[in-house]
Protein backbone atom coordinates (compact mmCIF):
# COMPACT_ATOMS: atom_id res chain seq x y z
CA UNK A 1 0.00 0.00 0.00
CA UNK A 2 3.01 2.21 0.79
CA UNK A 3 4.33 1.76 -2.87
CA UNK A 4 1.06 2.80 -4.16
CA UNK A 5 1.01 5.81 -2.51
CA UNK A 6 4.31 7.11 -3.29
CA UNK A 7 3.33 6.14 -6.70
CA UNK A 8 0.05 8.35 -6.26
CA UNK A 9 1.72 11.73 -4.90
CA UNK A 10 4.23 10.97 -7.73
CA UNK A 11 1.89 11.51 -10.09
CA UNK A 12 0.09 13.87 -8.01
CA UNK A 13 2.97 16.52 -7.99
CA UNK A 14 3.63 16.04 -11.66
CA UNK A 15 -0.02 16.82 -12.80
CA UNK A 16 -0.17 19.36 -10.07
CA UNK A 17 2.54 21.33 -11.82
CA UNK A 18 1.01 21.13 -15.40
CA UNK A 19 -2.35 22.15 -14.06
CA UNK A 20 -1.17 25.01 -12.30
CA UNK A 21 -0.54 26.96 -15.18
CA UNK A 22 -3.62 25.53 -17.54
CA UNK A 23 -5.39 27.16 -14.78
CA UNK A 24 -3.78 30.53 -14.55
CA UNK A 25 -4.00 30.95 -17.89
CA UNK A 26 -7.86 30.22 -17.98
CA UNK A 27 -8.81 32.82 -14.80
CA UNK A 28 -9.72 35.87 -15.71
CA UNK A 29 -7.72 38.89 -14.89
CA UNK A 30 -8.00 40.99 -11.67
CA UNK A 31 -6.67 43.95 -10.54
CA UNK A 32 -3.64 43.02 -7.49
CA UNK A 33 -5.93 44.13 -5.44
CA UNK A 34 -9.21 41.57 -6.06
CA UNK A 35 -9.01 38.44 -3.90
CA UNK A 36 -7.28 35.18 -5.55
CA UNK A 37 -9.82 32.28 -5.31
CA UNK A 38 -9.09 29.15 -2.66
CA UNK A 39 -11.17 26.74 -2.02
CA UNK A 40 -13.70 27.15 0.99
CA UNK A 41 -12.36 25.06 4.44
CA UNK A 42 -15.73 23.57 4.54
CA UNK A 43 -14.85 21.42 1.40
CA UNK A 44 -15.12 18.34 0.90
CA UNK A 45 -11.35 17.95 0.50
CA UNK A 46 -11.11 18.51 3.72
CA UNK A 47 -12.64 15.64 4.34
CA UNK A 48 -10.29 12.21 5.16
CA UNK A 49 -12.54 10.01 3.34
CA UNK A 50 -12.78 12.16 0.14
CA UNK A 51 -9.68 12.51 0.42
CA UNK A 52 -9.05 8.59 0.60
CA UNK A 53 -11.53 8.48 -2.58
CA UNK A 54 -9.48 10.99 -4.53
CA UNK A 55 -6.18 9.33 -3.92
CA UNK A 56 -7.68 6.08 -5.20
CA UNK A 57 -8.66 7.80 -8.64
CA UNK A 58 -4.98 9.69 -9.27
CA UNK A 59 -3.90 6.00 -8.64
CA UNK A 60 -6.18 4.54 -11.28
CA UNK A 61 -5.84 7.90 -13.71
CA UNK A 62 -2.09 7.10 -13.53
CA UNK A 63 -1.76 5.99 -17.24
CA UNK A 64 -3.69 9.18 -18.77
CA UNK A 65 -0.79 11.98 -16.79
CA UNK A 66 1.47 10.91 -19.73
CA UNK A 67 -0.92 11.91 -22.73
CA UNK A 68 -1.05 14.76 -24.79
CA UNK A 69 -2.22 18.17 -23.36
CA UNK A 70 -2.69 19.81 -26.84
CA UNK A 71 -6.88 19.71 -27.03
CA UNK A 72 -8.74 22.81 -26.58
CA UNK A 73 -9.57 23.19 -23.00
CA UNK A 74 -12.63 24.22 -21.31
CA UNK A 75 -13.79 26.49 -18.58
CA UNK A 76 -12.15 25.29 -15.49
CA UNK A 77 -14.82 26.27 -13.47
CA UNK A 78 -17.95 24.84 -15.31
CA UNK A 79 -21.66 26.11 -13.98
CA UNK A 80 -22.64 22.51 -13.08
CA UNK A 81 -19.87 22.54 -11.11
CA UNK A 82 -21.25 25.78 -9.20
CA UNK A 83 -24.46 25.40 -8.83
CA UNK A 84 -24.57 21.48 -7.30
CA UNK A 85 -21.34 21.87 -5.28
CA UNK A 86 -20.82 18.84 -2.80
CA UNK A 87 -23.69 17.34 -4.69
CA UNK A 88 -21.34 16.48 -7.70
CA UNK A 89 -18.63 15.63 -5.48
CA UNK A 90 -19.47 12.20 -3.88
CA UNK A 91 -20.61 11.63 -7.11
CA UNK A 92 -17.26 10.51 -8.21
CA UNK A 93 -15.74 7.05 -8.61
CA UNK A 94 -12.58 5.47 -9.22
CA UNK A 95 -13.73 3.99 -12.74
CA UNK A 96 -15.49 6.87 -13.49
CA UNK A 97 -13.02 7.44 -16.39
CA UNK A 98 -12.59 11.24 -16.36
CA UNK A 99 -10.49 12.63 -19.29
CA UNK A 100 -7.35 14.81 -18.30
CA UNK A 101 -7.81 17.33 -20.78
CA UNK A 102 -11.03 18.66 -19.14
CA UNK A 103 -10.76 20.65 -15.48
CA UNK A 104 -12.64 17.94 -14.10
CA UNK A 105 -13.20 17.77 -10.13
CA UNK A 106 -10.67 15.25 -9.72
CA UNK A 107 -8.13 18.10 -11.12
CA UNK A 108 -9.15 21.13 -9.29
CA UNK A 109 -8.88 18.51 -5.79
CA UNK A 110 -5.11 17.79 -6.85
CA UNK A 111 -4.26 21.38 -7.74
CA UNK A 112 -5.37 22.93 -4.41
CA UNK A 113 -4.62 19.46 -2.22
CA UNK A 114 -2.84 20.65 1.18
CA UNK A 115 0.46 19.98 0.31
CA UNK A 116 0.99 19.36 4.14
CA UNK A 117 -1.48 17.22 5.05
CA UNK A 118 -0.17 15.04 2.70
CA UNK A 119 3.09 15.21 3.93
CA UNK A 120 1.96 14.01 7.06
CA UNK A 121 -0.08 11.09 5.17
CA UNK A 122 3.31 10.24 3.68
CA UNK A 123 5.79 10.51 7.07
CA UNK A 124 2.79 8.36 8.95
CA UNK A 125 3.43 5.70 5.70
CA UNK A 126 7.00 5.54 5.72
CA UNK A 127 7.59 5.46 9.71
CA UNK A 128 4.77 2.65 9.94
CA UNK A 129 5.97 0.72 6.26
CA UNK A 130 2.69 -1.24 5.11
CA UNK A 131 1.47 -2.07 8.37
CA UNK A 132 -2.07 0.41 8.84
CA UNK A 133 -2.05 1.15 12.54
CA UNK A 134 -4.31 -0.87 15.01
CA UNK A 135 -4.19 0.95 17.98
CA UNK A 136 -5.72 4.20 16.64
CA UNK A 137 -8.66 5.20 19.27
CA UNK A 138 -11.72 4.27 17.66
CA UNK A 139 -15.31 6.60 18.58
CA UNK A 140 -18.08 3.52 19.19
CA UNK A 141 -21.14 4.97 18.13
CA UNK A 142 -23.94 3.74 20.75
CA UNK A 143 -26.54 1.67 19.29
CA UNK A 144 -29.31 3.88 21.08
CA UNK A 145 -31.88 0.65 20.40
CA UNK A 146 -29.83 -1.91 21.84
CA UNK A 147 -28.71 0.17 24.94
CA UNK A 148 -32.68 0.30 25.73
CA UNK A 149 -33.34 -3.08 25.62
CA UNK A 150 -30.67 -3.94 27.64
CA UNK A 151 -31.78 -0.96 30.26
CA UNK A 152 -35.51 -2.16 30.10
CA UNK A 153 -33.94 -5.86 31.14
CA UNK A 154 -31.54 -4.88 33.46
CA UNK A 155 -34.04 -2.90 35.30
CA UNK A 156 -36.44 -5.61 35.43
CA UNK A 157 -34.83 -8.99 35.79
CA UNK A 158 -34.40 -9.96 39.02
CA UNK A 159 -34.33 -14.19 38.47
CA UNK A 160 -31.66 -16.58 36.69
CA UNK A 161 -32.43 -15.88 33.76
CA UNK A 162 -30.64 -12.60 33.14
CA UNK A 163 -27.77 -14.47 31.65
CA UNK A 164 -29.84 -16.37 29.30
CA UNK A 165 -31.74 -12.99 28.07
CA UNK A 166 -28.13 -11.38 27.61
CA UNK A 167 -26.86 -14.08 25.13
CA UNK A 168 -30.29 -13.97 23.04
CA UNK A 169 -29.82 -10.34 22.26
CA UNK A 170 -26.26 -10.31 20.39
CA UNK A 171 -24.84 -6.91 22.05
CA UNK A 172 -21.96 -4.84 20.04
CA UNK A 173 -20.37 -4.17 23.38
CA UNK A 174 -17.78 -1.28 23.88
CA UNK A 175 -16.33 0.64 26.49
CA UNK A 176 -18.52 3.52 26.17
CA UNK A 177 -21.65 1.31 25.82
CA UNK A 178 -20.73 -0.50 29.05
CA UNK A 179 -19.83 2.76 31.28
CA UNK A 180 -23.45 4.57 30.05
CA UNK A 181 -25.17 1.23 30.99
CA UNK A 182 -23.30 1.29 34.56
CA UNK A 183 -24.27 4.87 34.95
CA UNK A 184 -27.80 4.64 34.43
CA UNK A 185 -29.79 5.02 38.00
CA UNK A 186 -32.47 2.58 39.32
CA UNK A 187 -30.73 -0.70 38.32
CA UNK A 188 -30.11 -3.18 40.84
CA UNK A 189 -26.39 -3.56 42.32
CA UNK A 190 -27.08 -7.39 41.46
CA UNK A 191 -28.13 -6.90 37.68
CA UNK A 192 -24.65 -4.88 37.11
CA UNK A 193 -22.22 -7.28 38.80
CA UNK A 194 -24.36 -10.04 36.80
CA UNK A 195 -24.02 -8.14 33.61
CA UNK A 196 -20.18 -7.16 33.75
CA UNK A 197 -19.38 -11.25 34.63
CA UNK A 198 -21.30 -11.57 31.59
CA UNK A 199 -19.47 -9.38 29.40
CA UNK A 200 -15.99 -10.06 30.67
CA UNK A 201 -16.67 -13.98 29.80
CA UNK A 202 -19.10 -14.36 26.95
CA UNK A 203 -18.35 -11.16 24.93
CA UNK A 204 -14.58 -11.60 22.65
CA UNK A 205 -14.58 -7.71 21.89
CA UNK A 206 -15.57 -6.29 25.49
CA UNK A 207 -12.15 -6.27 27.89
CA UNK A 208 -12.16 -4.92 31.76
CA UNK A 209 -11.18 -1.22 31.69
CA UNK A 210 -10.14 1.11 34.47
CA UNK A 211 -13.20 3.17 33.66
CA UNK A 212 -15.59 0.42 33.32
CA UNK A 213 -14.66 -0.89 36.90
CA UNK A 214 -14.66 2.44 38.42
CA UNK A 215 -18.14 2.91 36.70
CA UNK A 216 -18.98 -0.55 38.36
CA UNK A 217 -17.83 0.30 41.63
CA UNK A 218 -19.37 3.14 42.06
CA UNK A 219 -22.46 1.94 41.00
CA UNK A 220 -22.90 -0.11 43.15
CA UNK A 221 -21.82 1.67 46.39
CA UNK A 222 -24.26 4.30 45.34
CA UNK A 223 -27.02 1.69 46.80
CA UNK A 224 -25.27 -0.61 49.50
CA UNK A 225 -26.44 -4.23 50.08
CA UNK A 226 -24.26 -6.37 51.86
CA UNK A 227 -24.95 -9.23 49.47
CA UNK A 228 -23.64 -7.20 46.62
CA UNK A 229 -20.73 -5.44 48.57
CA UNK A 230 -19.46 -8.86 49.21
CA UNK A 231 -19.82 -10.07 45.22
CA UNK A 232 -18.58 -7.15 44.08
CA UNK A 233 -15.66 -7.48 46.65
CA UNK A 234 -14.96 -11.02 44.91
CA UNK A 235 -15.37 -9.82 41.25
CA UNK A 236 -12.40 -6.80 41.99
CA UNK A 237 -10.14 -9.45 43.59
CA UNK A 238 -10.60 -11.54 40.75
CA UNK A 239 -9.71 -8.18 38.08
CA UNK A 240 -7.17 -7.34 40.59
CA UNK A 241 -5.26 -11.03 40.89
CA UNK A 242 -5.01 -11.24 37.04
CA UNK A 243 -1.91 -9.75 35.33
CA UNK A 244 -2.88 -6.99 34.07
CA UNK A 245 -2.65 -4.68 38.00
CA UNK A 246 -3.39 -1.74 36.20
CA UNK A 247 -7.39 -1.82 35.76
CA UNK A 248 -7.78 -0.99 39.09
CA UNK A 249 -7.45 2.50 40.17
CA UNK A 250 -6.73 3.93 44.37
CA UNK A 251 -9.80 5.24 44.10
CA UNK A 252 -12.19 2.52 43.28
CA UNK A 253 -10.40 0.47 46.28
CA UNK A 254 -11.22 3.92 48.46
CA UNK A 255 -15.16 3.40 47.67
CA UNK A 256 -15.14 -0.60 48.34
CA UNK A 257 -13.58 0.60 51.75
CA UNK A 258 -16.23 3.60 52.59
CA UNK A 259 -18.75 0.74 51.44
CA UNK A 260 -17.97 -1.61 54.15
CA UNK A 261 -17.82 0.98 56.46
CA UNK A 262 -21.14 1.95 56.10
CA UNK A 263 -22.38 -1.78 56.68
CA UNK A 264 -20.32 -1.93 59.58
CA UNK A 265 -17.82 -4.27 58.13
CA UNK A 266 -14.77 -3.57 59.25
CA UNK A 267 -12.81 -7.11 58.84
CA UNK A 268 -13.20 -6.89 54.91
CA UNK A 269 -12.48 -3.18 54.96
CA UNK A 270 -9.66 -4.43 56.37
CA UNK A 271 -9.06 -7.00 53.92
CA UNK A 272 -9.47 -4.26 50.90
CA UNK A 273 -6.59 -2.30 52.41
CA UNK A 274 -4.32 -5.49 52.81
CA UNK A 275 -4.74 -6.20 49.27
CA UNK A 276 -3.41 -2.86 47.78
CA UNK A 277 0.15 -3.75 47.55
CA UNK A 278 -1.00 -7.69 45.79
CA UNK A 279 -3.10 -5.29 43.53
CA UNK A 280 -0.23 -2.76 42.08
CA UNK A 281 -1.89 0.03 43.96
CA UNK A 282 -0.15 2.71 46.75
CA UNK A 283 -2.76 3.76 49.13
CA UNK A 284 -3.52 7.49 50.00
CA UNK A 285 -4.67 10.04 52.47
CA UNK A 286 -8.39 9.11 51.61
CA UNK A 287 -7.50 5.00 52.08
CA UNK A 288 -5.78 5.64 55.18
CA UNK A 289 -9.13 7.75 56.50
CA UNK A 290 -12.03 4.92 55.41
CA UNK A 291 -10.08 2.28 56.77
CA UNK A 292 -9.77 3.74 59.92
CA UNK A 293 -12.86 4.78 59.95
CA UNK A 294 -14.41 1.51 59.16
CA UNK A 295 -11.79 -0.02 62.25
CA UNK A 296 -13.27 2.52 64.74
CA UNK A 297 -16.62 2.26 64.43
CA UNK A 298 -16.57 -1.21 65.41
CA UNK A 299 -14.27 -0.75 68.16
CA UNK A 300 -11.17 -2.65 66.65
CA UNK A 301 -8.56 -0.01 67.72
CA UNK A 302 -5.23 -2.29 67.64
CA UNK A 303 -6.04 -2.24 63.94
CA UNK A 304 -6.70 1.10 63.38
CA UNK A 305 -3.81 1.89 65.25
CA UNK A 306 -1.65 0.10 62.74
CA UNK A 307 -3.12 1.45 60.08
CA UNK A 308 -2.89 4.89 61.17
CA UNK A 309 1.36 4.18 61.93
CA UNK A 310 1.46 3.34 58.49
CA UNK A 311 -0.34 7.01 57.57
CA UNK A 312 2.11 8.49 59.67
CA UNK A 313 5.35 6.74 58.36
CA UNK A 314 4.01 7.40 54.69
CA UNK A 315 2.71 10.71 55.78
CA UNK A 316 -0.03 10.48 53.80
CA UNK A 317 -2.38 12.66 55.94
CA UNK A 318 -6.29 13.82 54.72
CA UNK A 319 -7.67 17.57 55.08
CA UNK A 320 -7.46 18.94 58.56
CA UNK A 321 -11.52 17.87 59.19
CA UNK A 322 -11.09 14.36 59.07
CA UNK A 323 -7.78 14.49 60.50
CA UNK A 324 -9.86 15.86 63.59
CA UNK A 325 -12.28 12.89 63.66
CA UNK A 326 -9.24 10.30 63.62
CA UNK A 327 -8.16 11.95 66.76
CA UNK A 328 -11.52 12.01 68.26
CA UNK A 329 -12.01 8.19 67.64
CA UNK A 330 -8.64 7.05 69.16
CA UNK A 331 -9.13 9.10 71.82
CA UNK A 332 -12.49 7.50 72.84
CA UNK A 333 -10.58 4.19 72.20
CA UNK A 334 -8.29 5.57 74.77
CA UNK A 335 -5.42 5.67 72.58
CA UNK A 336 -4.38 9.53 73.23
CA UNK A 337 -0.49 8.38 73.24
CA UNK A 338 -0.62 7.24 69.90
CA UNK A 339 -2.55 9.99 68.58
CA UNK A 340 -0.22 12.55 69.74
CA UNK A 341 1.73 11.60 66.80
CA UNK A 342 -0.64 12.38 64.19
CA UNK A 343 -1.47 15.68 65.89
CA UNK A 344 2.27 16.38 65.43
CA UNK A 345 2.31 15.26 62.31
CA UNK A 346 -0.43 17.59 61.10
CA UNK A 347 1.13 20.46 63.16
CA UNK A 348 4.26 20.14 60.63
CA UNK A 349 2.50 19.57 57.67
CA UNK A 350 0.32 22.78 59.01
CA UNK A 351 -3.06 20.83 59.01
CA UNK A 352 -4.65 22.55 62.19
CA UNK A 353 -7.72 19.86 63.00
CA UNK A 354 -10.98 21.44 64.49
CA UNK A 355 -10.61 23.07 68.09
CA UNK A 356 -13.04 20.49 69.69
CA UNK A 357 -10.71 17.56 68.42
CA UNK A 358 -7.50 19.23 69.51
CA UNK A 359 -9.49 20.01 73.08
CA UNK A 360 -10.26 16.31 73.13
CA UNK A 361 -6.69 15.09 72.61
CA UNK A 362 -5.27 17.35 75.70
CA UNK A 363 -8.55 16.17 78.04
CA UNK A 364 -7.72 12.59 77.25
CA UNK A 365 -3.53 12.87 77.86
CA UNK A 366 -4.63 14.45 80.84
CA UNK A 367 -6.10 11.58 82.39
CA UNK A 368 -2.73 9.50 82.07
CA UNK A 369 -0.09 10.85 84.43
CA UNK A 370 2.27 9.76 81.77
CA UNK A 371 1.40 12.20 79.03
CA UNK A 372 0.14 15.15 80.79
CA UNK A 373 3.27 16.87 80.01
CA UNK A 374 2.38 16.02 76.37
CA UNK A 375 -0.95 18.03 76.90
CA UNK A 376 1.35 20.57 78.68
CA UNK A 377 2.88 21.11 75.44
CA UNK A 378 0.21 20.90 73.09
CA UNK A 379 -1.14 24.48 75.49
CA UNK A 380 1.54 26.18 73.40
CA UNK A 381 0.11 25.72 69.90
CA UNK A 382 -3.06 28.16 70.87
CA UNK A 383 -3.24 31.61 68.68
CA UNK A 384 -3.81 34.63 71.15
CA UNK A 385 -7.53 34.58 69.96
CA UNK A 386 -8.12 30.97 70.46
CA UNK A 387 -6.58 30.82 73.83
CA UNK A 388 -9.01 33.25 75.75
CA UNK A 389 -11.84 30.75 74.86
CA UNK A 390 -9.59 27.12 75.51
CA UNK A 391 -10.32 26.91 79.76
CA UNK A 392 -11.37 23.55 79.61
CA UNK A 393 -8.17 21.89 78.15
CA UNK A 394 -6.24 24.83 80.56
CA UNK A 395 -8.31 23.27 83.55
CA UNK A 396 -7.60 20.04 82.54
CA UNK A 397 -3.80 20.08 82.15
CA UNK A 398 -3.59 22.39 85.60
CA UNK A 399 -6.28 19.41 86.92
CA UNK A 400 -3.27 16.91 85.41
CA UNK A 401 -0.34 18.29 86.97
CA UNK A 402 -1.71 18.66 90.48
CA UNK A 403 -2.65 14.66 90.39
CA UNK A 404 0.66 13.66 89.12
CA UNK A 405 2.19 16.37 92.13
CA UNK A 406 4.10 19.09 90.10
CA UNK A 407 1.88 21.19 91.88
CA UNK A 408 4.89 23.53 91.51
CA UNK A 409 3.95 23.50 87.41
CA UNK A 410 0.16 23.92 87.98
CA UNK A 411 1.08 27.22 90.00
CA UNK A 412 3.37 28.52 87.20
CA UNK A 413 0.72 27.79 84.52
CA UNK A 414 -2.05 29.29 86.95
CA UNK A 415 0.21 32.72 87.06
CA UNK A 416 0.67 32.57 83.30
CA UNK A 417 -2.75 32.56 82.41
CA UNK A 418 -3.17 35.19 84.68
CA UNK A 419 -1.06 37.31 82.15
CA UNK A 420 -1.72 36.04 79.30
CA UNK A 421 -5.33 33.85 79.15
CA UNK A 422 -8.05 31.85 79.26
CA UNK A 423 -8.49 34.26 83.33
CA UNK A 424 -8.65 31.14 85.55
CA UNK A 425 -11.74 30.71 87.67
CA UNK A 426 -12.30 29.04 91.03
CA UNK A 427 -12.41 25.75 89.74
CA UNK A 428 -8.45 26.78 88.54
CA UNK A 429 -7.76 28.03 91.41
CA UNK A 430 -9.07 25.24 93.67
CA UNK A 431 -7.27 22.56 91.90
CA UNK A 432 -3.76 24.42 92.49
CA UNK A 433 -4.63 25.17 96.48
CA UNK A 434 -6.26 21.90 96.66
CA UNK A 435 -2.83 20.13 95.80
CA UNK A 436 -0.62 22.64 97.59
CA UNK A 437 -2.81 21.37 101.27
CA UNK A 438 -2.49 17.87 100.25
CA UNK A 439 1.20 18.29 99.88
CA UNK A 440 0.64 19.71 103.19
CA UNK A 441 1.95 23.30 102.13
CA UNK A 442 -0.49 25.18 103.52
CA UNK A 443 1.31 28.40 103.11
CA UNK A 444 1.55 28.17 99.45
CA UNK A 445 -2.79 27.20 99.45
CA UNK A 446 -3.76 30.17 101.94
CA UNK A 447 -1.33 32.68 99.30
CA UNK A 448 -3.51 31.15 96.41
CA UNK A 449 -6.26 31.93 98.15
CA UNK A 450 -5.48 35.31 98.55
CA UNK A 451 -4.49 35.41 94.94
CA UNK A 452 -8.05 34.44 93.73
CA UNK A 453 -9.04 37.38 96.16
CA UNK A 454 -7.18 39.87 94.78
CA UNK A 455 -8.56 39.24 91.59
CA UNK A 456 -11.99 39.12 92.29
CA UNK A 457 -13.08 36.00 93.08
CA UNK A 458 -14.81 35.00 96.03
CA UNK A 459 -13.43 31.67 97.62
CA UNK A 460 -16.47 29.38 97.70
CA UNK A 461 -17.15 26.77 100.03
CA UNK A 462 -14.82 24.03 98.80
CA UNK A 463 -11.85 26.30 98.72
CA UNK A 464 -12.34 26.48 102.38
CA UNK A 465 -13.54 22.98 103.00
CA UNK A 466 -10.35 21.90 101.27
CA UNK A 467 -7.91 24.52 103.12
CA UNK A 468 -9.69 23.41 106.61
CA UNK A 469 -9.53 19.86 105.61
CA UNK A 470 -5.77 20.12 105.69
CA UNK A 471 -5.08 21.94 108.59
CA UNK A 472 -7.20 19.15 110.53
CA UNK A 473 -5.33 16.31 108.98
CA UNK A 474 -2.17 18.21 110.42
CA UNK A 475 -3.85 18.71 114.08
CA UNK A 476 -3.63 22.21 113.62
CA UNK A 477 -7.30 22.76 115.05
CA UNK A 478 -6.69 26.07 116.11
CA UNK A 479 -5.90 27.40 112.14
CA UNK A 480 -8.75 25.51 111.02
CA UNK A 481 -11.35 27.29 113.06
CA UNK A 482 -10.13 30.45 112.07
CA UNK A 483 -10.51 29.62 108.19
CA UNK A 484 -13.93 28.28 109.10
CA UNK A 485 -14.74 31.67 111.14
CA UNK A 486 -13.93 33.27 107.60
CA UNK A 487 -16.37 30.82 105.73
CA UNK A 488 -19.08 31.56 108.06
CA UNK A 489 -18.45 35.29 107.37
CA UNK A 490 -18.51 34.93 103.50
CA UNK A 491 -21.45 32.20 103.45
CA UNK A 492 -24.12 31.83 104.85
CA UNK A 493 -24.97 28.23 104.54
CA UNK A 494 -21.66 25.78 105.11
CA UNK A 495 -21.43 22.18 103.57
CA UNK A 496 -21.83 18.77 106.09
CA UNK A 497 -18.04 17.76 104.61
CA UNK A 498 -16.75 21.17 106.56
CA UNK A 499 -18.17 20.26 109.88
CA UNK A 500 -17.46 16.60 109.11
CA UNK A 501 -13.74 17.36 108.75
CA UNK A 502 -13.59 19.68 111.97
CA UNK A 503 -15.49 16.54 113.89
CA UNK A 504 -12.88 13.99 112.75
CA UNK A 505 -10.07 15.94 113.96
CA UNK A 506 -11.64 16.57 117.01
CA UNK A 507 -12.28 13.39 117.61
CA UNK A 508 -8.70 11.91 116.82
CA UNK A 509 -7.27 14.65 119.10
CA UNK A 510 -9.89 12.91 121.65
CA UNK A 511 -10.99 16.73 121.96
CA UNK A 512 -14.75 15.16 122.14
CA UNK A 513 -16.31 18.30 124.07
CA UNK A 514 -15.76 20.75 121.06
CA UNK A 515 -16.59 17.88 118.33
CA UNK A 516 -19.93 17.84 120.21
CA UNK A 517 -19.97 21.62 120.44
CA UNK A 518 -19.72 21.83 116.38
CA UNK A 519 -22.37 19.09 115.60
CA UNK A 520 -24.60 21.40 117.85
CA UNK A 521 -23.71 24.29 115.35
CA UNK A 522 -24.08 23.11 112.41
CA UNK A 523 -27.70 23.37 113.11
CA UNK A 524 -27.59 26.69 114.02
CA UNK A 525 -26.05 27.14 110.72
CA UNK A 526 -29.12 25.20 108.96
CA UNK A 527 -26.78 22.60 108.01
CA UNK A 528 -28.35 19.00 108.84
CA UNK A 529 -25.64 16.10 110.14
CA UNK A 530 -25.93 13.29 108.50
CA UNK A 531 -25.28 9.56 109.02
CA UNK A 532 -21.63 10.17 108.81
CA UNK A 533 -21.11 12.45 111.52
CA UNK A 534 -22.97 10.44 114.32
CA UNK A 535 -21.46 7.15 112.87
CA UNK A 536 -17.80 9.13 113.36
CA UNK A 537 -18.60 10.96 116.66
CA UNK A 538 -20.39 7.50 118.26
CA UNK A 539 -17.43 5.25 117.32
CA UNK A 540 -15.38 7.81 119.04
CA UNK A 541 -16.78 8.14 121.79
CA UNK A 542 -17.34 4.23 122.49
CA UNK A 543 -14.21 3.27 121.99
CA UNK A 544 -12.23 6.07 123.41
CA UNK A 545 -14.53 7.09 125.89
CA UNK A 546 -16.27 4.47 126.61
CA UNK A 547 -18.55 7.04 126.82
CA UNK A 548 -21.94 4.72 125.91
CA UNK A 549 -24.71 7.48 127.51
CA UNK A 550 -23.83 9.98 125.48
CA UNK A 551 -23.25 7.70 122.39
CA UNK A 552 -27.02 6.28 123.55
CA UNK A 553 -28.56 10.03 123.57
CA UNK A 554 -26.87 10.74 119.95
CA UNK A 555 -28.77 7.31 118.77
CA UNK A 556 -31.78 8.80 120.02
CA UNK A 557 -31.21 12.14 118.57
CA UNK A 558 -30.86 9.71 114.95
CA UNK A 559 -34.30 7.90 115.36
CA UNK A 560 -35.91 11.75 115.66
CA UNK A 561 -34.80 12.90 112.53
CA UNK A 562 -35.53 9.63 111.04
CA UNK A 563 -31.86 8.68 110.07
CA UNK A 564 -30.34 5.01 110.84
CA UNK A 565 -27.48 3.47 112.21
CA UNK A 566 -25.75 0.82 110.91
CA UNK A 567 -25.93 -2.59 113.21
CA UNK A 568 -22.54 -2.73 113.98
CA UNK A 569 -22.52 0.66 115.46
CA UNK A 570 -25.59 -0.47 117.71
CA UNK A 571 -23.74 -3.30 118.46
CA UNK A 572 -20.81 -1.35 119.76
CA UNK A 573 -22.96 0.82 121.83
CA UNK A 574 -24.83 -2.40 123.55
CA UNK A 575 -21.16 -3.79 123.98
CA UNK A 576 -19.73 -0.84 125.79
CA UNK A 577 -22.99 -0.31 127.89
CA UNK A 578 -22.77 -4.11 129.19
CA UNK A 579 -18.98 -3.96 129.60
CA UNK A 580 -19.44 -0.61 131.33
CA UNK A 581 -22.39 -2.15 133.52
CA UNK A 582 -20.43 -5.06 134.49
CA UNK A 583 -17.80 -3.29 135.41
CA UNK A 584 -19.77 -1.19 137.83
CA UNK A 585 -21.43 -4.27 139.40
CA UNK A 586 -18.08 -6.01 140.01
CA UNK A 587 -16.82 -2.75 141.31
CA UNK A 588 -19.77 -2.72 143.60
CA UNK A 589 -20.11 -5.84 145.09
CA UNK A 590 -15.89 -5.36 146.21
CA UNK A 591 -16.44 -2.81 147.71
CA UNK A 592 -20.00 -3.88 149.90
CA UNK A 593 -17.96 -7.23 150.46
Amino acid sequence: MWRSFVASRASLSRYSQSLSSKTLAHLPHSSPSSTPFFPSTSSPLRNPRFFSQVSTNLTHSDPHLSESTDAPEPDPFPESFAENGAAQMNNFAPSDGIEQDSMSFGEISSAHLDVSASDELSDQFEENGDTRTENEEQVHEIDVEQLENLLSLLQSSSDGSLEWSLDKMGLSLHEEFVVRVLETPNILSENLITFFKWASKEVAEFRDTTSVVHALVRAVCSSPRKKDAYALWDLVKEIGEREDKGVLRVESLNELIALFSKLGKAKAAMEVFDKFEDFGCEPNADTYYFTIDALCRRSFFDWALSVSEKMVNAERLPDAEKVGRIISWFCKGKKAKDTYLIYALAKEKELYPPRSSVNFLISSLCRENETVKLALEMLDDFASDARKHAIKPFSAVIQGLCRIKDVSEAKNLLLKMTTDGPPPGNAVFNSVIHGFSKAGDMGEAVQMMKLMESRGLKPDVYTYTVIISAYANGGQMEEACKILSKAKKKHSKLCPVTYHTLIRGYCKLEDFDKALKLLAEMKDHGVQPNVDEYNKLIQSLCLKALDWETAEKLLEEMKEKDLHLNGITRGLIRAVKEMMVEEFETAKTSLES
